[in-house]
């Protein structure tokens, strides 16, 4: 990793994860591998932060972990890159071992349980079902129809326009969001945390 670290992919340690690898990994890898238009991809970092703020608009007063956990819910892809749906199938249960192995370790690391419980994980998919709704229509060439078809109706009263980021900013934005979420959740001390008079 840039950060210097070496992450065993086989048997990842939660030591060797950092928030800065992830976010400049994740800024990198393009949604829907690239076939997008204009004139940056939609990376998976700006798809987490959109992701995370959805499941905050489905579910007020979402406990900060639980949007913390909605911002890494792609975590593992700063190593091992975004693939298709249908390749993951078809890659079956070593490849799906492999991936949870990894986001068990990432949850670890940023002090969340190793397994997301079922109604958050739930919620988290529906609000990655509703970005990908969007992501499809604005950005991939899909029809609204076809869209509803593969991802369903987006939450009512929520509406996005898509502007896709420059690798650094979507990077910047991310750490962003993870140092507020962080912030909130106690995992890092906040901006007043070692104020003395």
């Amino acid at each position: 990793m840039l950060s210097g670290r070496r992450l065993d992919l086989l048997d990842p340690s939660p030591f060797d994860i950092e928030i800065e690898d992830i976010a400049h990994g994740l800024a990198r890898v393009a949604r829907w591998n690239g076939q997008t238009i204009g004139e940056h991809a939609f990376s998976v970092a700006q798809h987490s932060c959109v992701v995370e703020e959805i499941a905050a608009h489905i579910k007020p007063g979402l406990d900060p972990k639980w949007r913390l956990a909605a911002l890494l819910h792609d975590a593992s892809e700063y190593v091992i890159g975004d693939m298709i749906s249908p390749f993951k199938a078809a890659l079956g249960v070593s490849y799906k071992a492999f991936e949870a192995r990894l986001e068990d370790a990432i949850h670890v690391r940023f002090g969340l349980p190793a397994r997301t419980p079922a109604p958050v994980k739930a919620l988290i998919k529906s609000s990655d079902k509703a970005c990908a709704y969007f992501e499809a229509t604005q950005l991939a060439g899909f029809t609204k129809k076809e869209s509803l078809g593969f991802f369903g109706r987006p939450p009512p009263g929520y509406d996005l326009v898509i502007e896709p980021l420059s690798a650094p900013v979507a990077q910047e934005r991310y750490l962003d969001r993870y140092r507020i979420l962080a912030e909130a959740t106690g995992i890092l001390p906040g901006p007043d945390a070692w104020h003395t008079e």
